[in-house]
């Protein structure tokens, strides 16, 4: 189940949110271009993510959803 999940037609890939994960699974995706010619971020390993949401406050575009689940 995805914790974080990225809109990533809207991401401009700035970066922002790969400096603020404390676990440093937020990473630029090398392999996509949106339709606006970014590079979008994405997380690598969902398991890992503890839902801070330290990456969805940090996006100037709110690109990012973080999902808390009991």
């Amino acid at each position: 189940m995805e914790k974080v999940v990225f809109d990533i037609e809207r991401c401009k890939g700035c970066e922002l949110c790969t400096t603020v994960c404390p676990r440093g699974i937020v990473i630029i995706d090398k392999s996509l271009i949106n339709s606006q010619g970014f590079h979008p971020a994405t997380v690598i390993e969902q398991d890992k993510c503890t839902s801070c949401g330290s990456c969805a406050r940090i996006c100037p575009d709110l690109v990012i959803t973080v999902f808390k689940y009991d």
